[in-house]
């Protein structure tokens, strides 16, 4: 078993308490230093009084009408405008698929799509504005860059990084305030994968802001145990690091992969596909079920529901481990939901 460590852990909290939050002040940011950088909104409230006060001409709220969002965004990008859509998830890769496919997709846009309200995380709202299918949706449109950081820091490096890629790019942002993962100056590269903890017996790969953290817990209740859990942040789903994964399924029993999304085409089956290509392992993922979440509760709750919790983690790296004889596995903690 390899000695734990640990990398990225905060030594203050960023100044946004929120991806969201994080997003904003960066799109300002980036406003603010290229006229070609613009906001079109969807009445999604945060952005047009900073943006109308300091930047009118860079700002366009379009309303609650998606598809028309994404068309005048592919319209003003093909002027050599770089746009960033700012609209909720569930109706960016569902309500506006069409557009997001023809008009930006096929057209290799520079569109930037920011879906916040993702998975889970507009949880009181219900299964209208769940977005369980967005990464599937995405990842599957050819020319489409499809990401979701961490915490406030690595959102604003993903929007600044995203910024002046070539062709259209998704990122994903979750509702809810989110606690530090990174300390302000970790690295960030597009389709790069940050190894936020070392371990030699089973690789968790999590994306998403709850993903890593119940990730990073996992690994040290099963540290506790004797078991060193290797957490890969897979914050780019598309195009995915295949390097990291080929390690990881060499390197240790197998992995586990951790989303607030269905666990249906989103990061397992992005991982699941790449090892059964490159190097077939054991994959075990934990995230949504193909239901539905129509019951009551806080966002972590209806994951815990949905089969998404740090218990869940702990048990998906058992059951990879299981029958290893050098692996002894004790972990339970209490009642797991």
């Amino acid at each position: 078993m390899t000695t734990t460590r640990e990398r990225g852990a905060p030594a203050r909290a960023p100044a946004p308490d929120s991806d969201r939050a994080a997003y904003r002040a960066t799109l300002l940011e980036l406003a603010r230093a290229d006229g070609r950088v613009w906001c079109l909104d969807s009445d999604m409230g945060g952005l047009e009084r900073q943006f109308e006060a300091e930047l009118p001409g860079q700002y366009v709220d379009l309303g609650i009408a998606e598809a028309n969002l994404i068309t005048v965004a592919a319209a003003v990008a093909s002027t050599g405008v770089l746009p960033f859509v700012n609209t909720m998830a569930a109706f960016a890769s569902a309500r506006a698929l069409e557009q997001v496919k023809i008009d930006v997709a096929y057209h290799a846009l520079p569109v930037r799509i920011v879906g916040t309200h993702s998975g889970l995380s507009a949880a009181h709202l219900g299964p209208t504005h769940h977005a369980q299918q967005d990464l599937a949706i995405m990842r599957g449109l050819p020319n489409m860059t499809v990401m979701t950081p961490a915490d406030p820091a690595e959102t604003v490096r993903m929007v600044r990084a995203s910024a002046y890629l070539p062709g259209p790019v998704y990122i994903r942002l979750g509702r809810n305030p989110t606690p530090p993962v990174y300390t302000d100056d970790a690295d960030f590269t597009v389709g790069r994968a940050v190894r936020l903890r070392t371990g030699g017996d089973v690789t968790i790969v999590a994306a998403g802001a709850l993903p890593v953290r119940f990730a990073l817990d996992a690994a040290r209740r099963l540290a506790a145990a004797g078991i060193e859990a290797c957490v890969l942040n897979m914050h780019t789903i598309k195009p995915l690091d295949v390097a990291a994964l080929v390690e990881a399924a060499e390197t240790t029993a197998g992995v586990v992969t951790v989303e607030d999304h269905s666990v249906l085409g989103g990061l397992g089956g992005a991982v699941a596909e790449t090892l059964a290509e490159h190097r077939p392992a054991r994959v075990v993922r934990v995230g949504v079920g193909d239901a539905f979440c129509s019951r009551p509760g806080s966002h972590e709750e209806q994951l815990a529901q949905c089969g998404v919790s740090r218990d869940h983690v702990v048990r998906a790296a058992e059951s990879v481990l299981r029958g290893r004889p050098d692996v002894r596995i004790s972990t339970e903690q209490g009642e797991s939901p």
